[in-house]
């Protein structure tokens, strides 16, 4: 089952400051860029339509931890590890690591933590069980592969 899955993208030009600097909030797009091909690469979507029950995955928690930067054309790998799957909340931890001729540098680590809820008919949410077809096929990451 999977605990991880990896991406890689280059830094656009839209996504630095004036600095030439990747901006602090595009390390979160870059997570939920993670996340979304994560569900894909399970047969799903994040704004699946394929279950009984209609979910959605708001963030309860959002963290990143800044070490080298990273700057326009910068081919960077973000690593997404399923820290911790509970009933009703999935634990990410990423790990950003820049990619080029010499081995790849990490450059930040971030968290997110997400609830599957559900809408009732006035709009509210409510947390609910994530789907067995999903958690089903997530398993936490090892450890070792934390640190």
């Amino acid at each position: 089952m999977p605990c991880e899955f990896k991406i890689t993208r280059r830094v656009e030009f839209s996504e630095t400051d004036m600095a030439g600097i990747m901006h602090f909030s595009n390390f979160f797009r870059f997570m939920e860029t993670a996340e979304h091909a994560f569900f894909r690469s399970l047969g799903y979507s994040i704004h699946t339509t394929q279950l009984a029950a209609q979910v959605g995955w708001p963030r309860v928690h959002a963290e990143c931890d800044y070490k080298k930067p990273l700057r326009f054309e910068d081919e960077v790998e973000v690593q997404l590890l399923v820290r911790e799957i509970k009933e009703r909340t999935i634990h990410y931890a990423f790990v950003f690591r820049k990619l080029g001729p010499h081995s790849p540098e990490e450059t930040a680590r971030g968290a997110l933590v997400v609830a599957c809820v559900s809408k009732d008919a006035d709009g509210k949410m409510k947390a609910v069980p994530i789907p067995r077809e999903i958690a089903d096929k997530i398993e936490a990451a090892p450890q070792e592969k934390l640190a």
